[in-house]
């Protein structure tokens, strides 16, 4: 067998030296979510400030700790300009400081994106993403996030990765690594811990609520898409408690609810009509317990977002259920899952694709969920349904796409209904407490009519 250790010494350069290699105006992309290089950042970082370079673009999906050097070295912006396709928490607060831009998609054309020559000047120039060491036939994984790296890594000018013997193996799919002939550098990083998320804090009682009338509508056999969050892992949790039989997966997100139900032995994927006895999905954010789950599992397979995500790739499997949650919706039934207002607090990532491949499933069903009032810093009482969404912001899923959607007053289907009846039916399940004023406005937005009833 041949043996790849000679090309290995030959690419293997120190992160300092990997970072000489970007040039004033490179795009710079990162790994996607815990894929993001760590040694690689901090060696960029130091070259906040050098002349002539400038303006240097950096992206990621989904930043996690630590904040990127990039930024934090270079809060004039003197260099570096730095964005995200898709926002966490930490994106969120360095946008509030204006340091963090947002690129809006959908995740499912990532890929699509880097293989059409038509974007090309958008690629990357380029590319380091956090890897596995290499294996004995000369790839390197991707780990926890396949994503969109492969195409990244092809065509960038510079392909590195950054090897970290704690990222875990995550196999069973296809793309999910690179061979050392495809890539230019090798930087052997420090071996710093992977970003893993603490336990998914307690349910809320209104998220039980809504749990509870979401798991009501599913069957033996549906293949799932759970999102981010207590909303969907409460979901897992109790579908794990359940009695449910053959539950399938295929998902962007790996979450840490679906392990529970693996040793529950809710998921077996045998009702899947393709990736039969796989779970499908092109990232994990989540504990170290689950990551240790995924490492060398081959009941789970990690795959490109295109794959996972692609709208007419979901439909394939029968009783597709998506779940996911949103922010507001307002009287015409449009959809915000990613603004408040004008402030960016996460992204559509692939919540739109999941939508339309869910309700064009046989016998899918898309959820939007989402707690009805949220309390100001004051403590003053808010409702998220509203007769127009906030000024500024930004429509996720238009009107004429969204299924189902759930509060912890009651669930409603809006496909097929008229204005009148998708008025009437997202009063029902507002707070009660705002019912009235919500009809009201609903009659001077001519949303309304004699024949309505709200129970």
């Amino acid at each position: 067998m041949k043996s790849y250790l000679d090309e290995y010494r030959r690419k293997l350069i120190t992160a300092k030296q990997a970072a000489s290699l970007v040039r004033s105006g490179d795009i710079v992309e990162y790994g996607q979510f815990a894929t993001k290089p760590i040694d690689f950042d901090v060696a960029l970082g130091t070259r906040a400030g050098e002349e002539g370079l400038y303006p240097v673009t950096v992206r990621t999906t989904g930043t996690v700790l630590p904040v990127p050097e990039v930024v934090k070295g270079d809060p004039e912006q003197k260099t570096f300009l730095f964005g995200s396709w898709y926002f966490t928490a930490v994106d969120r607060k360095m946008c509030d400081y204006g340091l963090d831009v947002h690129y809006p998609f959908n995740y499912h054309e990532a890929t699509g994106l880097l293989y059409n020559k038509d974007y090309a000047k958008r690629w990357p120039s380029v590319w380091c993403a956090m890897v596995t060491p290499m294996d004995k036939h000369g790839f390197f994984n991707f780990g926890l996030a396949t994503s969109s790296n492969r195409p990244e890594a092809l065509n960038a000018r510079v392909a590195i990765v950054e090897v970290n013997e704690n990222m875990p193996r995550c196999l069973g799919g296809f793309e999910e690594g690179v061979h050392i002939s495809e890539i230019d550098y090798i930087v052997e990083s420090n071996n710093s811990p992977v970003f893993s998320l603490p336990p998914t804090a307690e349910a809320t009682p209104e998220e039980k609520v809504i749990a509870e009338l979401i798991v009501e509508e599913i069957t033996d056999g549906a293949c799932l898409q759970l999102g981010i969050g207590a909303l969907p892992n409460t979901i897992g949790q109790m579908l794990a408690q359940s009695d449910l039989k053959d539950l399938g997966v295929q998902s962007e997100m790996f979450c840490d609810a679906m392990v529970d139900m693996y040793e529950a032995g809710r998921i077996t994927n045998a009702r899947k009509n393709v990736d039969r006895y796989k779970s499908t999905y092109t990232f994990c954010l989540g504990t170290q317990d689950t990551y240790d789950f995924l490492d060398n599992n081959s009941m789970v397979a990690s795959c490109p977002v295109v794959y996972t995500n692609d709208p007419c790739r979901v439909r394939l499997n029968d009783n597709v259920v998506s779940i996911n949650n949103i922010l507001e919706i307002d009287l015409l039934t449009q959809v915000c899952s990613e603004t408040k207002g004008l402030r960016q607090i996460s992204g559509t990532g692939g919540q739109l694709d999941f939508v339309i491949g869910a309700f064009e499933s046989k016998g899918g069903k898309s959820f939007l969920a989402f707690r009805s009032t949220f309390e100001d810093k004051d403590g003053t009482l808010h409702s998220r349904v509203r007769p127009l969404l906030t000024p500024g912001a930004v429509t996720t899923v238009p009107r004429t796409l969204v299924n189902w959607v759930v509060t912890e007053y009651g669930k409603v289907n809006l496909k097929s209904l008229s204005v009148y009846e998708r008025a009437e039916a997202i009063i029902s399940i507002a707070h009660p407490q705002f019912r009235d004023e919500l009809i009201k406005q609903a009659n001077e937005m001519k949303l309304w009519r004699p024949t309505n009833r709200i129970p």
